[in-house]
Protein backbone atom coordinates (compact mmCIF):
# COMPACT_ATOMS: atom_id res chain seq x y z
CA UNK A 1 0.00 0.00 0.00
CA UNK A 2 1.20 3.65 -0.85
CA UNK A 3 -0.71 5.82 1.57
CA UNK A 4 1.47 8.68 1.59
CA UNK A 5 -1.04 10.58 3.70
CA UNK A 6 -0.32 8.45 7.26
CA UNK A 7 2.87 9.94 9.37
CA UNK A 8 2.31 7.59 12.26
CA UNK A 9 2.77 10.53 14.65
CA UNK A 10 0.67 13.21 12.92
CA UNK A 11 -2.61 14.29 14.66
CA UNK A 12 -6.13 14.36 12.97
CA UNK A 13 -8.09 17.68 11.55
CA UNK A 14 -9.85 19.03 14.45
CA UNK A 15 -10.05 18.76 18.31
CA UNK A 16 -6.73 17.62 18.48
CA UNK A 17 -3.49 18.55 20.81
CA UNK A 18 -1.34 20.93 18.51
CA UNK A 19 2.60 21.54 17.66
CA UNK A 20 3.37 18.10 18.95
CA UNK A 21 5.24 16.81 15.79
CA UNK A 22 8.29 15.50 15.44
CA UNK A 23 8.06 12.16 17.49
CA UNK A 24 10.72 10.46 15.82
CA UNK A 25 13.27 12.43 18.05
CA UNK A 26 15.39 11.09 20.66
CA UNK A 27 17.45 12.78 22.72
CA UNK A 28 20.55 11.01 24.83
CA UNK A 29 19.89 8.67 27.30
CA UNK A 30 22.34 8.10 30.41
CA UNK A 31 22.86 4.24 31.26
CA UNK A 32 22.20 3.01 34.74
CA UNK A 33 23.85 -0.09 36.12
CA UNK A 34 21.38 -2.77 36.49
CA UNK A 35 23.20 -3.60 39.76
CA UNK A 36 22.54 -0.27 41.07
CA UNK A 37 18.58 -1.03 40.42
CA UNK A 38 17.02 -2.66 43.36
CA UNK A 39 16.53 -2.34 47.34
CA UNK A 40 13.85 -4.62 47.14
CA UNK A 41 13.72 -5.47 51.44
CA UNK A 42 11.31 -3.39 53.04
CA UNK A 43 12.15 -0.43 54.60
CA UNK A 44 12.13 -0.42 58.26
CA UNK A 45 9.19 1.82 58.79
CA UNK A 46 5.99 1.86 61.03
CA UNK A 47 2.90 0.37 59.90
CA UNK A 48 0.34 2.78 60.98
CA UNK A 49 -0.26 5.66 58.90
CA UNK A 50 1.93 8.57 58.12
CA UNK A 51 1.37 10.67 60.01
CA UNK A 52 4.43 13.04 61.62
CA UNK A 53 7.92 13.26 62.38
CA UNK A 54 10.80 11.96 59.26
CA UNK A 55 7.85 10.06 57.76
CA UNK A 56 5.20 12.71 57.31
CA UNK A 57 4.59 13.74 53.87
CA UNK A 58 5.98 16.83 52.87
CA UNK A 59 3.53 18.37 50.94
CA UNK A 60 -0.08 17.13 52.08
CA UNK A 61 -1.85 18.39 49.26
CA UNK A 62 -1.51 16.88 45.57
CA UNK A 63 -3.01 17.51 42.43
CA UNK A 64 -2.80 14.27 40.62
CA UNK A 65 -4.08 14.78 36.64
CA UNK A 66 -6.52 12.06 34.67
CA UNK A 67 -7.81 11.69 31.74
CA UNK A 68 -11.92 10.65 31.31
CA UNK A 69 -11.65 6.65 31.17
CA UNK A 70 -12.80 4.54 33.70
CA UNK A 71 -9.56 3.82 34.49
CA UNK A 72 -8.95 6.84 36.04
CA UNK A 73 -11.34 5.21 39.03
CA UNK A 74 -8.20 4.58 41.25
CA UNK A 75 -7.80 8.60 41.81
CA UNK A 76 -11.13 9.08 41.89
CA UNK A 77 -11.58 6.84 44.96
CA UNK A 78 -8.95 7.74 46.76
CA UNK A 79 -10.15 11.23 46.61
CA UNK A 80 -13.55 11.13 47.40
CA UNK A 81 -13.44 7.98 49.51
CA UNK A 82 -10.61 9.19 51.85
CA UNK A 83 -8.52 6.79 51.54
CA UNK A 84 -5.65 9.86 51.34
CA UNK A 85 -6.64 11.25 54.56
CA UNK A 86 -5.58 8.11 56.02
CA UNK A 87 -2.10 8.49 54.88
CA UNK A 88 -1.60 12.35 55.80
CA UNK A 89 -2.55 13.60 52.05
CA UNK A 90 -5.10 15.13 50.27
CA UNK A 91 -5.74 14.09 46.82
CA UNK A 92 -7.33 16.51 44.22
CA UNK A 93 -8.69 14.71 41.19
CA UNK A 94 -7.76 17.70 38.40
CA UNK A 95 -9.95 16.87 34.90
CA UNK A 96 -7.67 17.00 31.66
CA UNK A 97 -8.32 17.62 27.93
CA UNK A 98 -5.96 15.61 26.45
CA UNK A 99 -2.81 13.55 26.95
CA UNK A 100 -0.79 16.36 25.54
CA UNK A 101 -2.35 18.34 28.10
CA UNK A 102 -0.94 15.39 30.68
CA UNK A 103 2.32 15.07 30.18
CA UNK A 104 3.09 18.52 30.14
CA UNK A 105 1.56 19.60 33.34
CA UNK A 106 3.35 16.25 34.77
CA UNK A 107 6.73 17.64 33.21
CA UNK A 108 6.48 20.97 33.97
CA UNK A 109 4.88 20.56 38.08
CA UNK A 110 1.30 22.02 37.66
CA UNK A 111 0.49 18.74 38.30
CA UNK A 112 2.24 16.44 41.04
CA UNK A 113 0.93 13.62 39.63
CA UNK A 114 -0.94 11.79 37.14
CA UNK A 115 -3.39 8.69 35.40
CA UNK A 116 -1.25 8.46 32.69
CA UNK A 117 -0.29 6.46 29.81
CA UNK A 118 2.74 3.61 30.53
CA UNK A 119 4.45 4.44 27.35
CA UNK A 120 4.11 8.11 27.76
CA UNK A 121 6.22 8.11 30.63
CA UNK A 122 9.08 6.20 28.90
CA UNK A 123 8.52 8.57 26.10
CA UNK A 124 9.36 11.54 27.91
CA UNK A 125 12.36 9.62 29.83
CA UNK A 126 13.76 9.73 26.45
CA UNK A 127 12.59 12.86 24.65
CA UNK A 128 10.32 11.02 22.09
CA UNK A 129 8.59 14.18 20.58
CA UNK A 130 10.93 16.89 21.94
CA UNK A 131 10.38 16.82 25.83
CA UNK A 132 12.82 15.36 27.89
CA UNK A 133 12.36 15.34 31.80
CA UNK A 134 13.02 12.46 33.66
CA UNK A 135 10.02 10.72 35.27
CA UNK A 136 9.14 7.73 37.54
CA UNK A 137 6.60 5.70 37.52
CA UNK A 138 5.42 4.48 41.41
CA UNK A 139 2.87 2.01 40.54
CA UNK A 140 0.29 0.56 37.59
CA UNK A 141 -3.08 1.40 38.07
CA UNK A 142 -4.53 -1.46 36.01
CA UNK A 143 -4.77 -4.31 33.67
CA UNK A 144 -7.24 -4.48 30.53
CA UNK A 145 -10.49 -2.60 29.40
CA UNK A 146 -9.10 -0.95 26.54
CA UNK A 147 -10.67 -1.55 23.20
CA UNK A 148 -10.79 -1.22 19.27
CA UNK A 149 -13.65 -0.40 17.62
CA UNK A 150 -14.57 0.05 14.03
CA UNK A 151 -17.10 2.34 12.32
CA UNK A 152 -20.30 0.60 11.02
CA UNK A 153 -19.90 2.01 7.62
CA UNK A 154 -16.76 -0.95 7.47
CA UNK A 155 -19.43 -3.55 8.74
CA UNK A 156 -22.11 -2.64 6.43
CA UNK A 157 -18.51 -3.88 3.71
CA UNK A 158 -18.51 -6.74 5.13
CA UNK A 159 -15.56 -6.16 7.70
CA UNK A 160 -16.12 -7.80 11.25
CA UNK A 161 -12.52 -8.58 12.21
CA UNK A 162 -9.07 -8.09 11.51
CA UNK A 163 -9.02 -10.43 8.76
CA UNK A 164 -12.10 -9.27 6.65
CA UNK A 165 -10.41 -5.28 7.41
CA UNK A 166 -7.32 -6.35 5.67
CA UNK A 167 -8.96 -7.77 2.86
CA UNK A 168 -11.44 -4.84 2.16
CA UNK A 169 -7.81 -2.51 2.67
CA UNK A 170 -6.33 -4.91 0.22
CA UNK A 171 -9.06 -4.46 -2.17
CA UNK A 172 -11.01 -0.72 -2.04
CA UNK A 173 -8.35 1.89 -3.17
CA UNK A 174 -8.64 4.46 -0.66
CA UNK A 175 -7.46 6.14 2.39
CA UNK A 176 -8.45 4.15 5.29
CA UNK A 177 -8.17 6.53 8.60
CA UNK A 178 -6.93 5.01 12.31
CA UNK A 179 -7.28 7.21 15.67
CA UNK A 180 -5.41 6.63 19.09
CA UNK A 181 -4.56 8.71 21.63
CA UNK A 182 -0.91 9.68 21.77
CA UNK A 183 2.25 8.57 19.95
CA UNK A 184 3.83 6.63 22.61
CA UNK A 185 1.15 5.85 24.48
CA UNK A 186 -0.87 2.54 25.01
CA UNK A 187 -3.85 2.79 22.72
CA UNK A 188 -1.06 3.35 20.07
CA UNK A 189 1.00 0.49 20.70
CA UNK A 190 -2.11 -1.56 21.36
CA UNK A 191 -4.30 -0.43 17.41
CA UNK A 192 -0.15 -0.75 15.77
CA UNK A 193 -0.01 -4.80 17.46
CA UNK A 194 -3.39 -5.51 16.45
CA UNK A 195 -3.30 -3.84 12.66
CA UNK A 196 0.05 -5.53 12.47
CA UNK A 197 -0.68 -9.05 13.63
CA UNK A 198 -3.55 -8.92 10.84
CA UNK A 199 -0.99 -8.22 7.97
CA UNK A 200 -1.95 -4.47 8.12
CA UNK A 201 1.34 -2.41 8.33
CA UNK A 202 0.41 1.03 10.71
CA UNK A 203 2.53 3.20 9.31
CA UNK A 204 2.36 2.32 5.27
CA UNK A 205 -1.18 0.73 5.12
CA UNK A 206 -3.39 3.24 6.86
CA UNK A 207 -3.51 6.65 8.32
CA UNK A 208 -2.67 7.03 11.60
CA UNK A 209 -4.12 9.66 13.89
CA UNK A 210 -4.26 11.54 17.32
CA UNK A 211 -8.13 11.97 19.14
CA UNK A 212 -8.61 12.53 22.98
CA UNK A 213 -10.61 10.05 24.47
CA UNK A 214 -13.45 11.95 24.84
CA UNK A 215 -14.12 12.81 21.30
CA UNK A 216 -13.07 9.45 20.04
CA UNK A 217 -16.95 8.44 19.12
CA UNK A 218 -17.84 12.09 17.97
CA UNK A 219 -15.42 11.80 15.20
CA UNK A 220 -16.21 8.66 14.25
CA UNK A 221 -20.05 9.98 13.79
CA UNK A 222 -19.22 12.48 11.91
CA UNK A 223 -16.49 10.39 9.73
CA UNK A 224 -13.00 11.30 10.55
CA UNK A 225 -11.99 7.72 10.98
CA UNK A 226 -12.96 4.29 9.97
CA UNK A 227 -11.81 2.73 13.49
CA UNK A 228 -9.85 3.96 16.69
CA UNK A 229 -8.71 2.64 20.06
CA UNK A 230 -9.10 3.75 23.33
CA UNK A 231 -9.94 3.18 26.68
CA UNK A 232 -13.77 2.36 27.95
CA UNK A 233 -16.14 3.56 27.85
CA UNK A 234 -15.36 4.66 25.42
CA UNK A 235 -15.97 1.78 22.67
CA UNK A 236 -19.24 0.81 24.85
CA UNK A 237 -20.50 4.13 23.50
CA UNK A 238 -19.80 3.65 20.44
CA UNK A 239 -22.05 1.23 20.36
CA UNK A 240 -24.57 2.78 22.73
CA UNK A 241 -24.45 5.65 20.42
CA UNK A 242 -25.05 3.15 17.29
CA UNK A 243 -21.82 4.63 15.34
CA UNK A 244 -19.17 1.83 15.83
CA UNK A 245 -18.70 -1.73 16.89
CA UNK A 246 -16.10 -3.50 19.07
CA UNK A 247 -13.45 -5.59 17.22
CA UNK A 248 -11.12 -6.56 19.18
CA UNK A 249 -10.21 -5.78 23.45
CA UNK A 250 -6.88 -5.22 24.30
CA UNK A 251 -6.63 -8.28 26.48
CA UNK A 252 -7.27 -10.42 23.36
CA UNK A 253 -4.04 -8.30 22.43
CA UNK A 254 -2.16 -9.12 25.89
CA UNK A 255 -4.02 -10.73 28.75
CA UNK A 256 -3.35 -8.97 31.75
CA UNK A 257 -1.64 -6.23 29.84
CA UNK A 258 -0.45 -3.30 31.57
CA UNK A 259 -2.01 -0.18 31.14
CA UNK A 260 -2.52 3.50 33.08
CA UNK A 261 0.28 4.17 35.77
CA UNK A 262 0.70 6.89 39.01
CA UNK A 263 3.58 8.76 36.75
CA UNK A 264 5.20 11.68 37.91
CA UNK A 265 8.68 13.11 37.72
CA UNK A 266 12.37 11.62 39.41
CA UNK A 267 12.60 15.15 40.75
CA UNK A 268 9.13 15.46 42.06
CA UNK A 269 10.25 11.49 43.75
CA UNK A 270 13.17 12.47 45.22
CA UNK A 271 11.94 16.04 46.71
CA UNK A 272 9.03 14.17 48.60
CA UNK A 273 9.45 10.66 49.20
CA UNK A 274 7.66 10.26 51.73
CA UNK A 275 4.31 12.18 49.94
CA UNK A 276 5.03 9.79 47.25
CA UNK A 277 4.99 6.61 48.89
CA UNK A 278 1.92 7.78 50.73
CA UNK A 279 -0.12 8.66 47.31
CA UNK A 280 0.77 5.08 46.39
CA UNK A 281 -0.96 3.88 50.04
CA UNK A 282 -3.91 5.68 49.23
CA UNK A 283 -4.38 4.34 45.55
CA UNK A 284 -3.52 0.91 46.36
CA UNK A 285 -6.47 1.17 49.09
CA UNK A 286 -8.63 2.43 46.45
CA UNK A 287 -7.76 -0.47 43.87
CA UNK A 288 -8.43 -2.89 46.74
CA UNK A 289 -11.89 -1.33 46.97
CA UNK A 290 -12.65 -1.09 43.02
CA UNK A 291 -11.54 -4.49 42.67
CA UNK A 292 -14.32 -6.12 44.80
CA UNK A 293 -16.92 -7.14 42.98
CA UNK A 294 -19.33 -5.70 45.54
CA UNK A 295 -18.26 -2.19 45.20
CA UNK A 296 -17.79 -2.17 41.05
CA UNK A 297 -21.18 -0.53 40.14
CA UNK A 298 -21.10 1.93 43.16
CA UNK A 299 -17.71 2.85 41.93
CA UNK A 300 -19.33 3.21 37.92
CA UNK A 301 -22.09 5.43 39.55
CA UNK A 302 -19.08 7.74 41.10
CA UNK A 303 -16.57 8.11 38.15
CA UNK A 304 -19.94 8.62 35.57
CA UNK A 305 -20.39 12.31 36.95
CA UNK A 306 -19.98 15.02 34.94
CA UNK A 307 -16.84 16.08 37.19
CA UNK A 308 -15.16 12.54 35.70
CA UNK A 309 -16.15 10.49 32.88
CA UNK A 310 -19.25 12.40 32.33
CA UNK A 311 -20.49 9.32 30.47
CA UNK A 312 -24.09 7.51 30.92
CA UNK A 313 -23.68 4.90 34.30
CA UNK A 314 -25.11 1.60 31.64
CA UNK A 315 -22.26 2.43 29.24
CA UNK A 316 -19.66 2.21 32.12
CA UNK A 317 -21.05 -0.16 34.26
CA UNK A 318 -21.12 -3.33 31.88
CA UNK A 319 -17.69 -4.01 31.00
CA UNK A 320 -16.76 -2.36 34.49
CA UNK A 321 -17.92 -6.02 35.63
CA UNK A 322 -17.40 -7.87 32.29
CA UNK A 323 -20.28 -8.08 30.56
CA UNK A 324 -19.44 -7.32 27.20
CA UNK A 325 -21.04 -6.87 24.05
CA UNK A 326 -19.52 -5.94 20.60
CA UNK A 327 -22.63 -4.80 19.03
CA UNK A 328 -22.93 -7.18 15.82
CA UNK A 329 -24.47 -9.77 18.07
CA UNK A 330 -21.87 -11.04 20.26
CA UNK A 331 -22.16 -11.15 24.08
CA UNK A 332 -19.84 -12.52 26.66
CA UNK A 333 -18.28 -12.84 29.77
CA UNK A 334 -15.02 -11.63 30.29
CA UNK A 335 -12.85 -13.02 32.85
CA UNK A 336 -10.03 -10.76 31.94
CA UNK A 337 -12.20 -7.44 31.76
CA UNK A 338 -10.04 -4.20 34.04
CA UNK A 339 -8.29 -4.88 36.89
CA UNK A 340 -7.15 -2.82 39.37
CA UNK A 341 -5.97 -4.68 42.34
CA UNK A 342 -5.71 -8.72 41.57
CA UNK A 343 -3.85 -9.08 45.16
CA UNK A 344 -0.70 -6.45 44.36
CA UNK A 345 -0.18 -8.60 40.89
CA UNK A 346 -1.43 -5.82 38.82
CA UNK A 347 0.18 -2.48 40.62
CA UNK A 348 3.99 -4.30 41.09
CA UNK A 349 5.80 -1.91 38.68
CA UNK A 350 7.36 -5.03 36.42
CA UNK A 351 10.45 -2.97 34.76
CA UNK A 352 9.96 -5.92 31.97
CA UNK A 353 6.78 -3.68 31.03
CA UNK A 354 8.24 -0.57 30.84
CA UNK A 355 10.86 -2.21 28.47
CA UNK A 356 8.08 -3.66 26.03
CA UNK A 357 7.00 -0.34 25.12
CA UNK A 358 10.51 0.66 24.56
CA UNK A 359 10.29 -2.32 22.14
CA UNK A 360 7.58 -0.95 20.33
CA UNK A 361 8.59 2.66 20.17
CA UNK A 362 11.70 1.37 18.27
CA UNK A 363 9.77 -1.17 16.38
CA UNK A 364 7.81 1.77 15.49
CA UNK A 365 10.57 4.25 14.09
CA UNK A 366 10.14 6.60 17.08
CA UNK A 367 13.69 5.57 18.71
CA UNK A 368 15.64 5.13 15.86
CA UNK A 369 18.50 2.89 18.03
CA UNK A 370 18.20 0.45 20.95
CA UNK A 371 18.17 1.90 24.42
CA UNK A 372 20.02 0.61 27.52
CA UNK A 373 16.50 -0.72 27.81
CA UNK A 374 16.59 -2.72 31.39
CA UNK A 375 18.98 0.60 32.67
CA UNK A 376 15.93 2.59 31.51
CA UNK A 377 13.33 0.86 33.11
CA UNK A 378 15.06 0.33 36.21
CA UNK A 379 16.08 4.13 36.70
CA UNK A 380 11.92 5.03 35.84
CA UNK A 381 10.31 2.26 37.77
CA UNK A 382 10.41 3.07 41.58
CA UNK A 383 10.31 -0.60 42.53
CA UNK A 384 11.75 -0.07 46.13
CA UNK A 385 9.52 2.76 46.79
CA UNK A 386 6.32 0.49 45.93
CA UNK A 387 8.12 -2.22 48.03
CA UNK A 388 8.23 0.06 50.96
CA UNK A 389 4.40 0.95 50.61
CA UNK A 390 3.01 -1.93 49.73
CA UNK A 391 4.32 -3.61 52.88
CA UNK A 392 2.67 -1.29 55.15
CA UNK A 393 -0.48 -2.56 53.38
CA UNK A 394 0.07 -6.44 53.83
CA UNK A 395 0.51 -6.58 49.97
CA UNK A 396 2.74 -9.05 48.41
CA UNK A 397 5.29 -8.32 45.77
CA UNK A 398 6.60 -10.78 43.29
CA UNK A 399 9.97 -12.08 43.89
CA UNK A 400 10.77 -11.22 40.23
CA UNK A 401 11.05 -8.34 38.51
CA UNK A 402 10.06 -9.65 35.01
CA UNK A 403 7.14 -11.44 33.90
CA UNK A 404 6.57 -13.38 31.02
CA UNK A 405 3.67 -12.89 28.11
CA UNK A 406 2.38 -14.51 25.13
CA UNK A 407 0.97 -12.05 22.85
CA UNK A 408 -1.94 -12.61 20.22
CA UNK A 409 0.51 -13.83 17.70
CA UNK A 410 1.97 -16.06 19.20
CA UNK A 411 5.15 -14.34 20.59
CA UNK A 412 6.64 -14.86 23.34
CA UNK A 413 8.14 -11.53 25.94
CA UNK A 414 10.09 -11.67 28.74
CA UNK A 415 11.99 -9.07 28.81
CA UNK A 416 15.27 -11.25 28.08
CA UNK A 417 16.70 -9.46 24.69
CA UNK A 418 14.69 -6.40 23.99
CA UNK A 419 16.56 -5.65 20.96
CA UNK A 420 16.67 -9.03 19.57
CA UNK A 421 12.66 -8.80 20.24
CA UNK A 422 11.60 -5.59 19.00
CA UNK A 423 14.21 -6.60 15.34
CA UNK A 424 12.18 -9.82 15.14
CA UNK A 425 8.83 -8.11 14.13
CA UNK A 426 8.20 -9.03 10.34
CA UNK A 427 6.01 -5.88 10.07
CA UNK A 428 7.79 -2.65 11.61
CA UNK A 429 8.47 0.82 10.47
Amino acid sequence: MSHQKNKLMKEPMIQIDTGRRDFFKMSAVGALGAAALLGLAPANMRTQAYAAGSDAPEITEVKIGFIPLTDCAPIVVASQMGFDKKYGIKITPSKEASWASVRDKVANGELHAAHILYGMVYGVQLGIGGLQKEMAVLMSLNNNGQGISLSNQLKEKGVVDGRSLKRLIDHENRDYTFAQTFPTGTHAMWLNYWLAANGINPVNDVKNIVVPPPQMVANMRIGNMDGFCVGEPWNARAIYDKVGFSVASSQDIWVDHPEKVLGTTAEFVAKNPNTSRAMIMAILEACRYIDATENRAKVAKLIAGKSYVNAPEEVIAGRFVGDYDNGIGKKWKDPNYMKFHADGKVNFPYLSDGMWFLTQHKRWGLLKSDPDYLAVASKVNQVKLYTEAASQLDISVPKEVMRTSKLMDGVVWDGKNPAAYAAAFKIRA
